[in-house]
């Protein structure tokens, strides 16, 4: 992700089609269906490679019927939402059905932001995730990291170099 990420003048949302899958995280949302269409036209650039149910595994509700008929040897699909950090996008139903049954590995395909960006389906999805993105590539060059939960936050001091016009110490609010 460490790559520039630049606005394209001409960029196009990816299209919606009756009976799409669409993977939605607020105002992301991904047409998993052209993705997954995308992957599969595309194999010497998509390579499945073996990932950790445990690490994907996240205890939410899940539909008994639509995790009863996943296919666990289909790949899950990771994107990239911070330099080396990604996330499950497709197969939460493939993980809870391979977690039940206490298989271990899964295959996945790791996409990196040019590669799934293309399919977000809103101008307004890309230009905000755009900016995110840009953002963590921020953060990822700060030389500190919390690990807090969503729900908390805190103040922390951290040492700064001294300057007439600055104290030495920040307090700064950390979610």
């Amino acid at each position: 992700m460490q790559k520039k990420l630049a606005v394209e003048k001409d960029y196009m949302p990816c299209p919606e089609s009756d009976g799409d899958e669409l993977f939605a995280n607020g105002i992301f949302v991904f047409n998993i269906t052209r993705m997954v269409g995308h992957i599969l036209k595309n194999p010497d650039v998509f390579l499945p490679e073996d990932v950790s149910v445990k690490d994907l595994h996240s205890l939410r509700s899940m539909n008994e019927s639509y995790v009863n008929a996943a296919d666990i040897h289909r790949p899950v699909i990771l994107a990239e939402i911070a330099p080396s950090r990604y996330n499950l996008i497709d197969g939460h139903n493939r993980v809870e059905k391979a977690h039940r049954m206490g298989i271990q590995t899964l295959k996945a395909y790791r996409l990196n932001v040019h590669q799934h960006i293309r399919f977000l389906t809103s101008r307004q999805a890309y230009k905000s995730y755009l900016e995110y993105c840009e953002q963590q590539i921020i953060n990822s060059y700060l030389p500190f990291s919390f690990l807090l939960s969503p729900f908390s936050f805190r103040f922390i001091t951290m040492p700064l170099p001294p300057t007439p016009e600055q104290p030495r110490f920040q307090k700064i609010l950390c979610f």
